[in-house]
C-alpha cells in the first residue's frame, strides 16, 4: 500500500478510507461498490450495508501485546441490528472486532476479542448514541484489560488475559467471513501499538 493511502510510522497503521480507495493498492480486496462522499471531516467512505467492504492482506496486530484501535464513523438509520465494521485476526480463531448494534434511532458499541482460550464481548445496551451522526470509538487492549470509548469518554473496562494475535488478515464494513455488513460512512480507522488514552486519540 502506498504512503498516501496508509500511514506507518512507529509501528502506527492508519487508513483513510477514501485514499485508500482511491489508490487502490494491489494488497486490498473492494468488495461491492463503496463510494468516496464528501463528510466535515474530509472525504470518506460510504458502505451500502450490502456487499460494500474492504479486505486487506496484512494484519496490523501482528505480535502486539498491547493496541488501541479507532474508528471515526457515521452510522446509518437504516442499517441492519448487528453489523460488524473492522474485523483483524481470523475468521472464527484469535480475532479482533469493533461492531455496532442499531435499535430504533440509536445505536451501542460492541467491541469482541477473542486470545486463545480467552473471549470476551463488552457491550451496554444502555449506553446508547444517535444514528446519522460523527462518532469516534476506541478499543484499547493490554495484556490484562480491555476498555472501550465512545466519544473521548469511557465506557466499559473488562480483565483479560490477552496474548499477541499472529495470524489472519482484515476488513473494514463486514467481518472477514462476509457477515454482518456495515451501512454507513467511515473516515478513518486508526492502531497505535500502546494503549492510550482520550488525549492522544485521534481528533474529529
Amino acid at each position: 500500500m502506498n504512503s498516501q493511502s496508509e500511514k506507518s510510522e512507529k509501528g502506527i497503521t492508519e487508513w483513510i478510507l477514501a485514499e485508500v480507495l482511491k489508490a487502490q493498492p494491489k494488497a486490498i480486496k473492494i468488495s461491492g461498490n463503496p463510494q468516496v462522499i464528501e463528510s466535515p471531516l474530509g472525504d470518506a467512505v460510504f458502505f451500502n450495508g450490502k456487499d460494500d467492504a474492504f479486505f486487506f492482506n496484512n494484519m496490523p496486530l501482528t505480535g502486539l501485546d498491547e493496541f488501541t484501535i479507532e474508528m471515526i464513523f457515521n452510522p446509518s438509520e437504516t442499517g441492519d441490528f448487528e453489523q460488524r465494521i473492522v474485523h483483524f485476526g481470523e475468521v472464527s480463531g484469535d480475532r479482533i472486532l469493533l461492531e455496532i448494534r442499531a435499535v430504533d434511532s440509536n445505536w451501542y458499541f460492541d467491541a469482541f476479542a477473542k486470545s486463545g482460550d480467552a473471549k470476551k464481548t463488552l457491550l451496554d445496551e444502555s449506553l446508547t448514541h444517535r444514528l446519522g451522526q460523527w462518532h469516534h470509538v476506541a478499543f484499547v487492549v493490554t495484556k490484562n484489560q480491555l476498555r472501550t470509548y465512545v466519544n473521548g469518554e469511557l465506557e466499559l473496562t473488562q480483565a483479560f488475559n490477552f496474548k499477541p494475535i499472529n495470524t489472519g488478515k482484515s476488513s473494514v464494513g463486514v467481518r472477514l467471513n462476509e457477515r454482518s455488513w456495515f451501512k454507513g460512512s467511515i473516515y478513518k480507522v486508526k492502531v497505535t501499538p500502546k494503549a492510550i488514552g482520550p488525549k492522544a486519540f485521534v481528533g474529529f
